[in-house]
């Protein structure tokens, strides 16, 4: 079978869906929408699996270690987006055995969300994930999976040296693929430039976006040009994500995101690309079949 739609990034195994995950689960498969659940630190990289088994069909698993969790940090809902609730990351280390044992389910379809993300322009906690994110790169090589690359940056960055060097955390991340890498990928939650965009794809990785395409443009400071990005990007290296709780798109804007909201980012991509939605859905299902091999 093949869906309609797919979102290759959410979190319904995140604690935000454990009123009501089942429903929230079947109105995805009724709506013929597949979804992949990410692991962020080894239990919800575990919670991902033991969902993505608890379904014959259209659920699959990714797990790794997100950045923000290889130290020990607090974060506020500000920082983590609408939808977001503030809590305390405890800090761990990427466990190789650990996550290679996770990796022998088929129904696990890549290594991450790893990456780099520089909001708090801390050194030691770059360092930290840097060693994390090269570990998670050299275990997708020897298991031959894609990697689901998380990626931020601080926009206003300390002064200083240390804050101008380290504040691309894309031209970072990419650095370390290239010097690391045998597999390929996909840069999820996309807010880059277009140039950080083209740099991804000619090193052979896609480009996922999310609800916030579907934002008004920011009246000042910083924004993503969305608009001119999609516009400009090839759509057989374009994917889709929820990262659900967070970032649902308008006209769910503010309320809990679901997988099921992906048709909107659909839309979205067609109405920039001026495509019929049905072209637009189709090719991205199939960029997602091609990259995870589900």
């Amino acid at each position: 079978m093949i869906p309609k739609y797919i979102d290759i990034h959410s979190h319904v195994n995140f604690t935000a869906f454990d009123a009501d995950r089942d429903e929230v689960i079947k109105r995805a498969l009724d709506n013929d929408t597949w979804f992949m659940n990410v692991g962020t630190q080894i239990d919800t990289s575990r919670r991902a699996v033991e969902l993505a088994n608890k379904y014959k069909e259209g659920v699959y698993a990714i797990v790794g270690l997100h950045p923000i969790h290889t130290g020990a940090s607090f974060h506020d809902e500000k920082e983590l987006g609408e939808g977001g609730k503030e809590f305390t990351s405890r800090g761990e280390t990427f466990d190789k055995e650990a996550y290679r044992e996770l990796l022998k389910d088929p129904k696990v379809v890549a290594i991450g969300e790893c990456g780099l993300d520089y909001y708090h322009m801390d050194e030691e906690s770059i360092k930290k994930q840097k060693e994390n994110f090269i570990a998670q790169v050299e275990l997708a090589n020897e298991t031959e999976r894609p990697l689901m690359i998380h990626v931020r940056n601080n926009y206003d960055p300390p002064v200083g040296e240390a804050g101008e060097k380290n504040k691309n955390a894309y031209a970072d991340i990419l650095e370390i693929l290239k010097q690391h890498a045998k597999v390929k990928g996909v840069v999820h939650f996309f807010e880059g430039d277009l140039e950080d965009a083209k740099n991804f794809i000619a090193f052979g990785f896609m480009i996922s976006f999310t609800g916030a395409i579907t934002y008004p443009p920011k009246k000042s400071g910083r924004s993503c040009d969305y608009e001119g990005i999609i516009k400009d990007l090839p759509l057989d290296m374009i994917l889709t994500d929820t990262d659900s709780p967070y970032m649902a798109p308008v006209p769910y804007r503010g309320k809990r995101n679901e997988p099921v909201y992906v048709a909107e980012i659909v839309k979205r991509i067609a109405e920039i690309k001026k495509l019929p939605e049905e072209e637009v859905a189709k090719a991205i299902v199939a960029n997602a079949k091609r990259l995870f091999g589900i």
